[in-house]
């Protein structure tokens, strides 16, 4: 295994454990696989692991399988504070003691505020208290590193980045993300501020591991035939930027093969060759697309406040694949929708300054009218709306 020092002197596995995935049996975790799973990850040198309050029982099983193995001080451990639910400082401790007790320890290596979209949201903690409480917790040392984790725009990841002395943070980037999200150029920003950045969502999902068939033929004729996870996975690796990748690995297959492919990728390893097969995989993934936007965003900002790029990256994500659009559709209330300052496409006045900037001289205001319609039929559309009144309605409790 390979390790990348971050800023503290800590060695992390280049290759990180996400516990979301372990294999369910009945209603739970089938125990005995995950820890076979996490014990040969361990032994083979994985030591940072990520789990979440929210992840239904992950937490519990996490602890047991580190205190039943006297793993706890071998490894690094991650959990989340869901942030978005929490309503008082006295809420937040509660759910801390309560996340130390599921996992059987006194201390978080790497905590984090959990699935930030908006910078509203980092302001809403501060008024709660929450950076003296985050001074507490790391002067008791129950909290060792602070950070956080993030699904929003890349301007907004920018903002929450400047406004606190983070530790660390997390991000969801793959070669299909490289500009949604944070993006290339927020995993640049927090590199330059010496902010180790862990990665999730590698493979988006498993979206980047079953390809179609034609980006497969590509891969199967390239000189090194890498499979499809070892090609998104590797294009990360050499990656300077990138401290540690996640990988929701349930299956000794899967530990096997990933840590293979992170004890031999580094940074620079990836040839023209490579980048050229990433490029055409992208295209190929991307012929279902109805907007052929790059992500570029020289579209913003919006007088109106639209996220053009955020509209049409969850667009095309639901033709990507037929079969996922409601989670495309869901994955856009969360992440733009619920936002403090609405960014709807519904807001654009058809002023055309988008379309002046474009490089790719699309018709923005066209295609945010048909965005809109696949993102927030009737039936979402009244979802979001009783959401964020319910949303506003705690806040100002």
């Amino acid at each position: 295994m390979q390790y990348k020092q971050d800023r503290y002197g800590n060695r992390i596995s280049r290759l990180g454990y996400g516990c979301m995935r372990f294999t369910k049996k009945g209603t739970g975790v089938d125990y005995e696989k995950a820890q076979r799973e996490v014990l040969a990850a361990v032994e083979q040198g994985v030591n940072y692991f990520d789990t979440a309050y929210i992840y239904p029982g992950n937490e519990e099983i996490v602890g047991r399988i580190f205190a039943e193995n006297g793993l706890r001080e071998k490894v690094y451990l991650a959990t989340k504070l869901p942030q978005y639910v929490m309503r008082s400082i006295e809420q937040v401790e509660k759910t801390f003691r309560e996340e130390l007790s599921r996992l059987r320890t006194d201390y978080i290596d790497y905590y984090l505020m959990h699935m930030f979209t908006d910078y509203a949201e980092w302001e809403r903690l501060k008024a709660l208290g929450i950076e003296d409480w985050i001074r507490r917790r790391k002067e008791d040392g129950s909290i060792r590193y602070i950070g956080f984790s993030y699904h929003g725009n890349t301007e907004l990841f920018l903002k929450i980045l400047k406004a606190y002395d983070w530790d660390f943070c997390q991000i969801q980037y793959n070669y299909l993300d490289e500009h949604s999200q944070a993006g290339r150029a927020g995993l640049r920003a927090a590199y330059e501020k010496n902010i180790p950045v862990i990665i999730m969502e590698p493979l988006r999902g498993g979206k980047l591991v079953n390809l179609p068939e034609k980006a497969r033929d590509i891969l199967n004729k390239s000189e090194k035939k890498y499979t499809p996870a070892e090609l998104g996975l590797r294009w990360l690796f050499d990656q300077p930027e990138v401290t540690c990748v996640l990988s929701g690995m349930n299956s000794m297959e899967m530990v096997e093969e990933n840590i293979r492919i992170a004890s031999t990728a580094g940074v620079g390893n990836f040839t023209k060759e490579d980048f050229a097969v990433v490029e055409e995989i992208k295209k190929i993934i991307r012929e279902k697309e109805k907007v052929g936007c790059t992500g570029c965003r020289y579209c913003m900002p919006c007088p109106k406040g639209v996220d053009i790029p955020g509209h049409f990256h969850y667009y095309n994500l639901m033709y990507m694949e037929e079969a996922k659009k409601h989670e495309a559709r869901l994955e856009f209330a969360r992440n733009m929708g619920m936002r403090e300052e609405p960014c709807f496409a519904s807001q654009c006045i058809d002023c055309g300054k988008c379309e002046q900037h474009c490089p790719q001289q699309l018709p923005i205001r066209e295609k945010l009218k048909e965005a809109d319609r696949a993102l927030r039929p009737f039936g979402y559309k009244i979802g979001i709306q009783i959401a964020r009144k319910i949303m506003q309605r705690k806040k100002t409790k």
